[in-house]
């Protein structure tokens, strides 16, 4: 391959490009807003299709393995085919799959909707983030990208909350027919509005990389997921034992072929037919600002499934008052992002994103402070301060990330990112759900009853989450804003 310096990265006329973005951002917060929506409806879908707690976790877990799966096939999908077509397979099958779980008549069917709308859900961030990179000019990429954010961070937040009160008053089954008009509207206005921005390439499907992706990140998610699930769920100690062996089996397994889908990769590279590309971690920034997002979310995951366990256990509440304290610290991060975004432009990603890391491990700390009899306000406060070090990591860290990558890279970085998205998620909730438990103590009493005192294991947790933010800090310290001389280097390196 000719090692001259590659033409400037193609540049689209302004007309339109408004457009398009809103159309892509209003679609990802509805199929985001999915993944959260139907947790406060668990009890609700137990007691009507008649299926115990174990069971009635595969609604999510399904979601989960499903977009395992499928985004890192997205990288493929958006270099062969049009950017109207990929748009028209992820709505169209989310519409559909919302259609099914609002009639579903059984659990099974249910389970088979969830996987539909899950592949959908997976191709929407990254084909959103691909369009913005192939769109916007990099000087303007980070306010673009701090609209992202406040679909990647107000969607999850409002998610339980607007599900409780659809629940206070209709069946669990409402909540897919209030969303389902705005995925077709979005759909409609998608296919009329959108036009292809993509750099199309003459791929080849490696079936050997699809079967290694299924199997590898499935199996990576499901034993994250077992793990983090057993911890979450007091019994015997035997049983629970025994499904934590299962999980880090099936976790070991999910280490292993995801080790010989990178093997695969690399060969493939040889021949310029990857089906992901891992030539994205050539660059440094991309590589040390996947590093901070995938630990950023793996502390996120202390204030969204310790906090929420924090509350109902510790302190009596119900999921609707613990949706509302939650609720404004994921608007105030989502509010947030276009301003972070406008700053990020103007001086680049360290002054923001180091204090918001400093930010972030103070309040995991006084996380780990918590009292059974700690005032709400002052929860509250903690919860939204850590929205905002969120805030001003999240947007830096993926701006800074993709900014560096040649166009032929634009899609299987974005698919990257979203990837590890999902598996670091998935090892923040094993992580810190297991260190509950461990740290769960269960006091007998007097008349043979036992009480059990969550509040070491919260302490535990967040310690974690403290360690985790402060290993964030560090690397915040690294990171720095591409120049238009270091985008011409790195992509002739790429080219080389």
């Amino acid at each position: 391959m000719s090692s001259a310096a590659p033409a400037e990265p193609r540049t689209f006329a302004p007309q339109g490009t408004t457009g398009t973005i809103a159309v892509l951002l209003v679609a990802a917060f509805v199929v985001i807003l999915n993944e959260t929506v139907l947790n406060v409806a668990l009890p609700h879908i137990m007691g009507d299709l008649h299926v115990d707690a174990a069971t009635v976790q595969w609604v999510t877990t399904s979601f989960m393995l499903t977009m395992a799966v499928v985004i890192p096939t997205t990288g493929f999908l958006l270099q062969r085919f049009s950017t109207r077509a990929v748009f028209a397979l992820a709505m169209g099958s989310f519409a559909a799959g919302t259609l099914l779980a609002a009639l579903s008549p059984s659990f099974g069917v249910l389970i088979a909707a969830r996987v539909i709308q899950a592949f959908g859900s997976a191709i929407m961030l990254p084909l959103l983030m691909t369009t913005i990179l192939m769109l916007v000019p990099q000087q303007r990429r980070g306010v673009v990208m701090g609209n992202v954010s406040i679909v990647i961070s107000v969607a999850p937040a409002l998610g339980p909350t607007l599900s409780g009160l659809i629940l206070a008053h209709f069946p669990w089954r409402t909540v897919f027919w209030f969303v389902l008009p705005i995925v077709l509207l979005a759909l409609v206005i998608g296919l009329l509005r959108l036009r292809d921005v993509s750099e199309r390439g003459s791929l080849t499907l490696d079936l050997l990389s699809v079967v290694l992706s299924v199997l590898g990140f499935g199996s990576l998610v499901q034993g994250l997921s077992v793990v983090g699930a057993a911890g979450s769920h007091a019994g015997a100690e035997s049983g629970w034992l025994s499904t934590t062996a299962g999980g880090a089996t099936v976790l070991a397994l999910g280490v292993v072929l995801v080790a010989l889908f990178v093997w695969r990769q690399i060969r493939l590279q040889r021949k310029d037919q990857p089906f992901l590309d891992l030539r994205t971690f050539r660059h440094r920034d991309f590589t040390v600002s996947v590093a901070v997002l995938a630990l950023g979310m793996m502390a996120l995951f202390g204030g969204v499934i310790v906090l929420p366990l924090y509350l109902q256990t510790g302190r009596g509440l119900d999921t609707l008052q613990t949706g509302l304290i939650l609720l404004p610290g994921g608007l105030i991060m989502g509010l947030l992002g276009p301003l972070v975004g406008r700053l990020f432009d103007a001086f680049g990603p360290r002054p923001l994103a180091v204090p918001g890391a400093a930010l972030l491990t103070l309040v995991m700390f006084g996380f780990s402070r918590l009292q059974s009899d700690t005032p709400v306000w002052w929860i509250v406060t903690l919860q939204i301060s850590m929205s905002v070090g969120l805030a001003l990591i999240f947007t830096p860290a993926f701006t800074s990330g993709l900014n560096p990558l040649p166009p032929q890279l634009y899609s299987h970085g974005s698919a990257t990112l979203s990837t590890l998205q999902q598996v670091a998620g998935g090892a923040g909730t094993a992580l810190l759900v297991g260190v509950l438990q461990a740290g769960t103590v269960i006091h007998g009493q007097a008349d043979g009853t036992t009480v059990t005192d969550s509040i070491p294991g919260v302490h535990a947790a967040f310690v974690t989450a403290t360690v985790i933010a402060a290993i964030v800090l560090v690397l915040t310290c690294f990171m720095r804003r591409s120049t238009p001389t270091e985008l011409t280097r790195v992509g002739d390196d790429a080219a080389r």
